[in-house]
């Protein structure tokens, strides 16, 4: 008893009696602000822990009653210039004075004033706590804290250096827009209503990570999405309970749909016409501030062979350039395995001469061919990785000399056949050209390669079969990964293995399940056609 006694006795000589700790909806404590100035700038002082970049700006109204006040940011985050002529310049001249005596007699207090009339800031909201107080100070705003109030005022002072906007590294096209997203959460959200001018185009914000806070913005379009898909977003998201959200990654392995996958089933974009295309199909965007990502859900496998240059050119060439992206997703996938299995099970399947100049091209090799195939795979995986992780101009020429000495001096050696350099390279290229899965189809060409190494084309089928009933099972927020081919839709099939014309594509694809599903109306003939 004795010990709860000292224990309220110290949390109450700690308080002083000017901070009262409530708990708010949440659970958590809550410090009010109390009416006294120097109170409440010892107590902003003791969190900060008198940190070099927090900036304690105390100065006098300069109208009556003349009352002292206290300006709190932090260096880096806020543009001086904003806070001298929106603050500072109005607060600190005699001009308020007549217009603040007339107030009065309308029962307006000192700090609705100022709020309301003296400062012309474009965001200014009233905050009554102090972890509210430091949270806004954070994230870049100033705190202007009035003696005589227990409530002070929060306003947008944001200035910090940001990246402009450029092309995206990541999603070159040859037609096409050029701009990307970046790593500010308001330009990128700019970008995107630039794209799509409709007043039912909605943001959603919350707020993840217990220590970094990050913005997180959540984007559809009314009318079009589904409002599950919508509700399950939020769902998942409010359910993330981590110390810091640095980047897009981050939501992304917590919220997917199985994360024991190799395949992606959230997925993600640099450029605003990806993400506007996506949304007015009825997908959601997540965005996320520091980063130019923006996450998109449901995540289709289909995807991966789509381009949005395939919709900037005319609907011939598109298809032919969307069956070699077929073509180089199973050259990828399959190429060394399918090999292996022949050379290995199987050369009755090789035309005679072929299978002489294979046999030519591996005399002398000490290592049978599946040795080959993996360690030239892992070589190549070596060899890319640093070429990304060192200068962009050292990593070029470390990767362009480096597979053109190795794979050389390996033949000449007699270590590895000229026909699994070969192989190699090939399929290397093909992995490029669907790169948003290029890391699935990696692992996806390893277990192959260890099926066919062990049972031939028997193996091979029987992990091609496994593979697709993984992809059967597969969801991303409720619809099937292999949409619309598993479940078949015979009018969503006219955007996967070809692109048809537009005026063909009359609805957006049905099985994400929008409320709104008609895309355009058919076209009228012109006169001139419908004459005879």
């Amino acid at each position: 008893m004795m010990r709860i006694i000292t224990s309220i006795w110290n949390s109450l000589k700690k308080n002083k009696g000017s901070k009262i700790n409530v708990m708010n909806n949440t659970g958590k404590t809550v410090i009010p602000l109390t009416p006294s100035l120097p109170t409440n700038l010892s107590l902003l002082k003791e969190r900060f822990q008198d940190s070099p970049d927090v900036v304690f700006r105390e100065f006098t109204v300069g109208f009556e009653p003349y009352p002292k006040a206290l300006l709190v940011y932090i260096n880096g985050l806020i543009s001086s210039d904003v806070i001298s002529t929106t603050i500072l310049k109005p607060l600190m001249f005699e001009s308020l004075s007549e217009q603040y005596m007339l107030k009065k007699f309308q029962q307006i207090s000192l700090l609705d004033f100022i709020q309301e009339c003296a400062v012309p800031n474009s965001k200014v909201t009233k905050v009554n706590s102090l972890p509210d107080l430091i949270d806004g100070i954070l994230s870049g705003n100033t705190a202007f804290v009035l003696d005589g109030f227990p409530t002070a005022l929060v306003m947008d002072t944001k200035g910090w250096e940001a990246r402009g906007v450029d092309e995206p590294d990541t999603e070159a096209v040859v037609r096409g827009p050029r701009e990307g997203f970046t790593e500010s959460i308001g330009v990128n959200t700019a970008l995107l209503r630039r794209k799509i001018k409709d007043e039912n185009l909605r943001f959603e914000s919350l707020n993840l990570g217990r220590r970094s806070k990050t913005a997180v913005y959540i984007a559809y379009l009314q009318g079009v999405v589904n409002e599950k898909i919508v509700a399950e977003t939020k769902s998942r998201l409010q359910r993330i309970d981590i110390d810091a959200i640095l980047e897009t990654g981050y939501i992304e392995q917590l919220i997917e749909d199985a994360p024991t996958s190799i395949f992606p089933t959230v997925g993600n974009t640099e450029k605003p016409d990806i993400l506007a295309a996506k949304l007015l199909e009825g997908r959601v965007g997540i965005f996320v501030d520091g980063t130019p990502f923006v996450l998109t859900v449901p995540h289709l496998l289909i995807e991966a062979v789509q381009s949005p240059e395939d919709y900037y050119s005319r609907p011939y060439y598109a298809t032919v350039i969307r069956l070699l992206r077929f073509i180089a997703l199973g050259l990828a996938t399959l190429l060394p395995s399918t090999y292996i299995a022949l050379q290995s099970f199987h050369p009755e399947m090789i035309p005679t001469p072929l299978l002489i100049s294979m046999a030519g091209a591996r005399e002398g090799i000490p290592f049978p061919s599946y040795m080959e195939a993996l360690v030239m795979g892992v070589i190549f995986e070596i060899l890319r990785e640093a070429g990304i992780r060192m200068p962009r101009p050292i990593g070029q020429a470390v990767s362009i000399v480096g597979a053109l000495v190795l794979g050389q001096a390996a033949v000449e050696a007699g270590l590895i056949s000229n026909a699994m350099v070969i192989l190699v390279a090939l399929t290397a290229i093909c992995g490029f050209v669907v790169s948003s899965i290029a890391d699935a189809i990696a692992l996806l060409r390893l277990f192959l390669l260890l099926c066919s190494t062990s049972f031939g084309f028997f193996g091979l089928l029987m992990g091609l079969l496994f593979v697709y009933i993984h992809l059967l099972k597969l969801r991303s927020f409720g619809i099937p990964y292999l949409t619309p081919i598993a479940p078949g839709n015979l009018n969503d099939l006219k955007d996967v293995f070809i692109r048809a014309p537009f005026w063909s594509l009359l609805t957006r694809p049905q099985l994400l399940g929008q409320k709104n599903v008609v895309r355009q109306k058919p076209a009228k003939p012109s006169p001139e056609n419908s004459r005879e």
